[in-house]
């Protein structure tokens, strides 16, 4: 299984680089073409508006034609969307070139589904941070890179930067991602029962956008749905903090004398992307799972994270800034692969590809939400209002977690 997952993590590492080139450097673009800050909130919704419409659908083609094609034709809607975003004579076509992309974004999804094929529950959490790992070094280099490109070539070559990425991706894909088998050796539900229910999809089937009753059914059972409550809260408060970031940077800190830009703000989040690596790396090897288990490293990611969150707002210096990244870093770097493992153990292998396009949704909601009160708070100015948020919303994800505890350790 370890030549799935090292061709899994190289697609993905190319593909996240190009998507993290785009995230000191979007916002900025979008001003260049007199969008203020709730436009760009709502430019950012506007893709995640489109993935949440696209996403079952893709998860559905993949359980049903491969992960494999149905992630290549995902990355080949992301190659034209930077193309278009790259060569946009004005705000319209930003706008078209972001529609594009949300409208094939299933990458992380049906790479989550393709590890969930080719993994053991056991070790599903170290398998899980490949995928945060991927992030670590896709935040470590491509903002930076973006931001250094930007200031010295301006917005477009580090836009062509990440098509070519993009492209490099696709070819990953194509030529070094194994094709998944319907039944992976050793991967049989845990019951009779379940195998009889799970369908030929070895990620099982995924919901349509409608499918509000089967929804609904999972939020319902008691571990699982406070697990789901957990994952979009999570969600929720990273969405404001990623969408706002950068303008939020370029209003309240300076370097030498001048606002925040592209390149500063592409610095922190390469510094965050560090971090992020160190955290995922642990969590790769297994010694955090073993030390602190998954459900209390839940708890220590949201403490971390609304800690993190809340020292940025009340932050006017780069130290007090570098520090409140620090623990923001921790929080989301073990929140993800711990919580979307967690999800994973409470269902049969028959459901695991529809929980996974669900926690997807659950995503792409955050991201409609979150960027648009992100972008209308900054447009007013309420800028420590604005970090605060998102420290308050994984307050109460701590509050629901605590109280969840003694619960999932007994079944642990």
């Amino acid at each position: 299984m370890r030549s799935p997952l090292l061709a899994i993590f190289l697609v993905v590492v190319v593909d996240i680089l190009g998507l993290t080139i785009m995230l000191p450097l979007l916002p900025f673009y979008a001003e260049h073409f007199g969008a203020s800050p709730a436009v760009v909130g709502l430019l950012v919704s506007t893709y995640a508006v489109c993935q949440l419409v696209a996403g079952p659908v893709l998860g559905q083609l993949s359980d049903h034609l491969g992960r494999k094609p149905v992630l290549t034709a995902s990355q080949v809607g992301t190659f034209v969307g930077f193309l278009v975003l790259a060569y946009a004579p004005n705000l319209f076509f930003v706008f078209l070139a972001r529609i594009i992309d949300g409208l094939t974004a299933g990458n992380l999804s049906i790479a989550q589904a393709y590890i969930a094929d080719v993994t053991a529950p056991k070790e599903r959490a170290r398998a899980f941070a490949v995928i945060g790992i991927a992030f670590g070094i896709g935040f470590l280099i491509g903002p930076g890179a973006s931001g250094y490109l930007t200031s010295h070539f301006g917005y477009h070559v580090p836009i062509l930067c990440a098509a070519a990425l993009s492209l490099l991706s696709i070819l990953g894909t194509t030529f070094l991602l194994p094709a998944v088998p319907a039944h992976p050796e050793g991967m049989q539900p845990a019951t009779a029962q379940q195998e009889l229910e799970a369908p030929i999809a070895p990620g099982g089937k995924r919901l349509r956008i409608l499918d509000w009753g089967t929804y609904l059914q999972y939020f319902r059972r008691p571990a699982l749905g406070g697990l789901l409550l957990e994952f979009f809260l999570f969600s929720f408060a990273f969405a404001i903090f990623t969408s706002g970031f950068a303008l939020f940077a370029e209003r309240r800190f300076t370097w030498h004398g001048a606002a925040f830009g592209p390149k500063e703000v592409g610095y922190v989040f390469m510094y965050s992307g560090f971090l992020g690596i160190v955290v995922q790396g642990s969590m790769r090897q297994g010694a955090l799972v073993r030390r602190v288990g998954e459900v209390r490293l839940v708890t220590l990611g949201f403490m971390a994270g609304a800690l993190g969150y809340g020292l940025l707002g009340v932050s006017f210096g780069i130290a007090a800034l570098l520090v409140a990244a620090s623990f923001a870093s921790f929080g989301n770097g073990v929140l993800r692969p711990a919580l979307t493992s967690l999800i994973t153990q409470q269902v049969s292998r028959g459901e695991q590809g529809l929980v996974l396009g669900l926690n997807q949704s659950l995503l792409s909601v955050a991201q409609i939400v979150g960027p648009a009160i992100a972008g209308a708070l900054i447009d007013r100015g309420h800028l420590t209002l604005w970090a605060l948020s998102a420290s308050a919303i994984l307050g109460f994800a701590l509050v629901l977690n605590l109280r969840a505890r003694e619960a999932r350790h007994a079944h642990a």
